[in-house]
């Protein structure tokens, strides 16, 4: 299935969301327990470089743009997560199965050099 296109930003954004701000506590436990609760969370376009993520909940979660330099993504089922214009650049990818849009080539080349992940068509 292709996604539309993702718009692209600069710079990754910091937003004051309490979710959010329990990702960049690495508080993957009680982000979890209120997305459970049905608490919504906009994540596209986010700054989450250098974060443990494991464990994280994805359901309904999009990465659309955001960047992931240096964050460990190990063993993330990402294959229904919208990731189109993220950037995975020296993160951790160990187990991680990504969308089947994504072609192995341009996951290395994002881990490698930090180029944003374009879907296949």
């Amino acid at each position: 299935m292709r996604r539309a296109p993702a718009t692209t930003s600069e710079t990754p954004r910091m937003i004051e969301g309490e979710l959010y701000m329990l990702l960049r506590e690495e508080n993957i436990d009680e982000f979890n327990a209120r997305r459970a609760k049905g608490e919504p969370c906009d994540l596209t376009g986010l700054d989450l470089r250098g974060l443990n993520l494991r464990g994280m909940d994805l359901t309904g979660v999009d990465f659309a743009n955001s960047y992931f330099r240096q964050s460990d993504l190990a063993g993330l089922n990402l294959s229904a997560v919208n990731m189109e214009g993220a950037s995975i650049e020296s993160a951790n990818i160990s187990g991680t199965l990504f969308p089947k849009e994504l072609s192995p080539e341009e996951i290395v080349m994002s881990v490698k050099f930090g180029t944003r992940l374009r879907y296949g068509t």
